[in-house]
């Protein structure tokens, strides 16, 4: 688990068809600190209705994110898992 901080959403006119109807959000994650940005932005799904601004925590759990979207496989690397109070 780790946190991200909402930058944006990404919006795509072809998807994966695991992914279809599926709200994509650009993540941007950050060190233990929560202030640090650790690495570059990320792709994320979003489980829990995050938006704009907010600080999210993420996994890349892939069994999560084969069971939220209801599927075998997906590409789906992250995925939403709550939003920090």
């Amino acid at each position: 688990m780790h946190l991200a901080r909402v930058i944006g959403t990404a919006t795509a006119t072809i998807k994966h068809p695991t992914l279809q109807g599926a709200k994509l959000l650009v993540v941007q994650p950050y060190r233990s600190d929560g202030r640090t940005p650790d690495g570059d932005p990320l792709l994320a799904v979003d489980s829990v209705g995050a938006g704009r601004g907010e600080t999210v925590m993420i996994t890349r759990d892939g069994r999560y994110a084969r069971e939220w979207l209801e599927t075998g496989a997906t590409p789906a690397a992250w995925t939403t898992i709550g939003i920090k109070d």
